[in-house]
């Protein structure tokens, strides 16, 4: 995940560089009064995520099996801890029955 993550804030950093260039060169409109710096962020952000969306589809679906992956083996933990305190659950009632 933190190799996803880093590459998409690389290619966001990228987008920002290139709207600020844009902008300041007037390719792009700049923002009104000091909304200019919001502008620039918000156009960046919009030009980077269908960037990253076709990107980045590899390493979102590595994340994705490795976060499944943990997700089954926190599953499989909770099922046997559970099981195993059925088993002491009904030991403990079997010898406090009376014969």
């Amino acid at each position: 995940m933190l190799r996803y993550t880093l590459k998409r804030l690389g290619i966001f950093v990228g987008c920002l560089l290139v709207v600020w260039g844009a902008v300041y060169s007037g390719i792009f409109p700049r923002g009104f009064g000091s909304s200019n710096g919001l502008w620039i962020a918000l156009l960046a952000l919009v030009i980077s995520a269908p960037i990253s969306w076709v990107v980045l589809r590899k390493e979102r679906d590595r994340a994705s099996m490795h976060v499944v992956g943990r997700v089954d083996r926190m599953k499989a933990n909770l099922e046997a801890n559970r099981s195993q305190e059925d088993i002491a659950d009904d030991s403990a009632r079997a010898q406090s029955q009376p014969s």
